[in-house]
């Protein structure tokens, strides 16, 4: 299945007052300082991003929704090589979510020169190949809406004029996604795995500094 406007998801709503608030895990791909799967696959909710690259076998493997980037290289190889439809991770996430919308890889991300295109395969979006070959696995795929990727620059101080400059990330984008769609009075949201570091084309300092915020504000608690 496949729906293109996002609805709140069913888990956040429910919980009645005086309880508990329910653990949400927020999983980065970046390096952990410890073994965290068993707080994590007991969590109530747990949002990842892509293929995790390090810190492998210490995140558990519960996943509800896997947030995936349409318009990268790396999608090309997963659609292409079976390892990562294989995978714990991919196998157990009850829905894909694709982060960015064609008509936001339409216009603001580069699109392949020539010779990659060519030779290589490339192209900008696979959003069509991605959900004729991952909704074929039976998985619920979303797309986010473009106003949200709008919305996601405005917070980060991405003004029109650098849009095909500096783009979000895809976790910094879950992050914000979370926030505004599992209130904080029933849920207790914890991040872990992120080093705010990478790609040039993201606007690092300006994601680790609102993250900090949402700490500050205990919207956020670092999982360490």
């Amino acid at each position: 299945m496949f729906a293109e406007h996002l609805q709140p998801f069913g888990k956040t709503s429910g919980v009645k007052a005086g309880k508990m608030k329910k653990p949400l895990v927020i999983v980065g791909n970046g390096p952990l300082t410890r073994d965290l799967s068993s707080e994590i696959d007991s969590a109530d909710y747990v949002l990842r991003f892509n293929e995790p690259r390090e810190s492998i076998g210490m995140s558990g493997s519960k996943t509800d929704l896997l947030m995936l980037a349409t318009s990268s290289k790396q999608m090309q190889q997963w659609l292409k090589y079976p390892t990562f439809l294989n995978s714990a991770i991919f196998r157990n996430a009850q829905e894909l979510l694709f982060a960015f919308h064609p008509a936001i890889i339409r216009q603001f991300h580069h699109r392949p020169n020539f010779l990659s295109r060519w030779l290589k395969g490339r192209r900008a979006d696979w959003t069509t190949k991605a959900i004729e070959v991952l909704g074929a696995q039976g998985k619920e795929i979303r797309i986010m809406p473009p106003q949200f990727y709008l919305g996601v620059c405005e917070e980060l101080g991405i003004t029109a004029d650098k849009m095909a400059e500096l783009f979000p990330s895809t976790g910094f984008f879950g992050i914000w996604y979370m926030l505004r769609n599992f209130p904080q009075s029933q849920w207790n949201i914890r991040i872990c795995g992120f080093s705010w570091q990478g790609w040039k084309h993201h606007d690092w300092s300006a994601e680790r500094q609102w993250i900090e915020e949402k700490i500050k504000s205990g919207m956020i608690t670092p999982l360490i």
